[in-house]
């Protein structure tokens, strides 16, 4: 499919002016004239400050396939708003061509052949070309760079690192502030020494010593840019403790804390700030609840939830409004807001999500050898490949995605399970049909600091509470109980499910394997990653390559695992 000039130039932007808010401007199209390939990512710019946010890079340091969501289920069947749209809904809201490289981009619309049209996006090298153009542009002393977290965790240079890699390329980029998630996986004496490294910040409001009662990282830091000074407030994931096995910090505590981060806010405001920003890795639908419920937020960057938001949400509070962003995941998107301040107040913005497109956009040398050097002694391994899939192979979806049916299959066959189980991670790449399957593809689904895997019996009706227990996070009226996971992974399982039902209700009609899942039998399970259970197994990532070997090409049928939503 050959793609037209205009269509490359109206996607490479993906740009909204600030709809309500800010002056109108040319749009891509209106740009084509006057633009060249080089020109794609040029804009014109408004006020005094620029702020640049990428989240959620799971450590991905090269180009990558990344794939976007098909369900996205809200417990109210008639929910029609971000972030529960998906596919064609989604473009319809957001007014994008189904047939363009925005909906490639944004949705899981035609992927397979627009990805092999365009190729991989992201790249740390790639992003940090753009973010130069735009500090040359705008005047280094006028943008602000910030990384919502979820930084130091998802490929193996990360996991064997714990995290060096990935704080050396963001040192190189300049980032000013971060918050954290997966940081934390690594244990809190490694991730205060992997601070102590950061040239920029690591904020969080929401983290303390239970022991001490104190807090353990800056609520805030003050930024001079432009003029203006921005508070950038850092909210870690609020249920790190419970999504994670405690172990990991079991001295500290995380929550949401509503009521200090209000207090944070006013803070900084006594403290001279004209803007105050929001650091999130709460989830979006979290950060909307937020938005509406605090006053003195003017932006809210998010992260956690992967989702991809063309432009920015409008939250109306009694302090007037708070603009909600988000910029997607894998280093996708770099999410890019101008902002004009007069006397201590935004007045305008415009907003950008930039999508990385390597075809388009040079790789910074710098960061290209740094990466080169970084990755060099295990190239040889993670490039081995074990086999070839003739299955288009991703996980991002509220319930069971191919990735995730390959992992199962791997963990019942090795094990000689007859169900497995392993949560819903939303963080992992895709593969194209035909691609080969190299050992780094499976590590990019399966590098945790909690690798194991192990069998246990398990009766039927224990394995429906751990379900109801992971349908509750996800669809629960509350939307500060939301983790943000997706649903339990459990191969072999078919169900129905009632999103709107009472916590332990919800899930019914239970079948493993084609008959009716017994509330008193015992199964045989194998579990990855289960919380809770320390025993000691064989790493995930082996048992996966291992099948992987023995049963290439991969050729996987569907497997739904819902049988009808109730």
């Amino acid at each position: 499919m050959a793609l037209t000039r205009r269509e490359l130039l109206e996607v490479a932007t993906l740009t909204m002016a600030a709809l309500g808010a800010g002056r109108s401007w040319a749009t891509p199209w209106q740009l084509l004239d006057r633009a060249d390939n080089s020109d794609f990512y040029h804009f014109p710019a408004l006020g005094q400050v620029t702020l640049l946010h990428f989240t959620d890079c799971h450590a991905q340091l090269l180009p990558v396939y990344t794939r976007e969501s098909q369900t996205r289920l809200h417990h109210d069947p008639h929910h029609r708003l971000p972030p529960y749209l998906t596919g064609q809904a989604f473009l319809d809201h957001f007014a994008i061509d189904s047939g363009s490289l925005a909906a490639h981009l944004c949705t899981p619309v035609n992927f397979v052949a627009m990805a092999q049209e365009i190729g991989p996006v992201g790249g740390m090298a790639h992003m940090a070309t753009m973010i130069r153009r735009t500090r040359a542009e705008r005047g280094h002393d006028n943008v602000l760079l910030l990384d919502g977290g979820d930084t130091w965790q998802g490929s193996y240079t990360s996991m064997l690192m714990a995290g060096d890699d990935m704080i050396q390329i963001c040192n190189r980029l300049g980032v000013e502030a971060m918050t954290a998630h997966w940081e934390f996986t690594y244990g809190a004496s490694r991730l205060l020494e992997n601070v102590g490294k950061l040239h920029g910040k690591l904020l969080a409001h929401n983290v303390g010593d239970s022991e001490r009662e104190e807090p353990i990282f800056n609520d805030y830091h003050l930024f001079e840019k432009g003029g203006n000074r921005i508070a950038v407030i850092g909210q870690a994931f609020p249920h790190t403790t419970v999504a994670h096995p405690r172990r990991v910090i079991p001295k500290w505590s995380i929550g949401l804390r509503q009521a200090n981060l209000q207090q944070t806010v006013e803070s900084a405001r006594s403290e001279g700030a004209h803007l105050v920003v929001l650091l999130s890795h709460n989830g979006l639908e979290v950060d909307l609840e937020l938005a509406a419920h605090l006053v003195g937020i003017d932006i809210i960057l998010g992260g956690h939830s992967h989702d991809v938001l063309p432009q920015p949400m409008v939250v109306a509070n009694a302090g007037g409004r708070t603009l909600v962003c988000n910029a997607g995941s894998n280093g996708k998107f770099l999410g890019r807001i101008d902002l004009d301040v007069r006397k201590g107040r935004l007045v305008e913005w415009r907003y950008q999500l930039m999508p990385v497109l390597p075809r388009f956009v040079p790789a910074a040398p710098d960061i290209a050898h740094l990466i080169h050097a970084l990755r060099e002694p295990h190239e040889a391994m993670l490039g081995q490949e074990l086999g070839q899939s003739e299955t288009e192979l991703y996980r991002r979806d509220n319930f069971n995605s191919s990735f995730d049916d390959l992992i199962g299959l791997a963990l019942c066959e090795e094990l000689e399970s007859e169900l497995a189980i392993f949560p819903g991670f939303r963080w992992g790449t895709a593969l194209l049909p035909g691609q080969m399957i190299s050992r780094e593809a499976i590590y990019n689904q399966t590098a945790i600091s909690y690798p194991y895997v192990y069998r246990r019996q398990l009766n039927g009706a224990q394995i429906k509470d751990l379900l109801e227990a992971a349908a509750d996070s996800l669809f629960n009226k509350d939307p500060y109980r939301h983790q943000g996971n997706d649903m339990l992974r459990a191969t072999g399982l078919r169900y129905a499910i009632q999103p709107s039902a009472a916590m332990g209700r919800r899930i019914r009609d239970l079948e493993l394997n084609g008959r009716a899942l017994d509330p008193k039998k015992v199964y045989t399970v194998a579990e990855w990653a289960i919380l809770g259970d320390e025993r000691m197994g064989q790493p995930v990532w082996d048992i996966v390559a291992r099948y992987v070997a023995r049963h290439t090409p991969i050729r996987l049928r569907p497997m739904p695992v819902i049988k009808q939503f109730l």
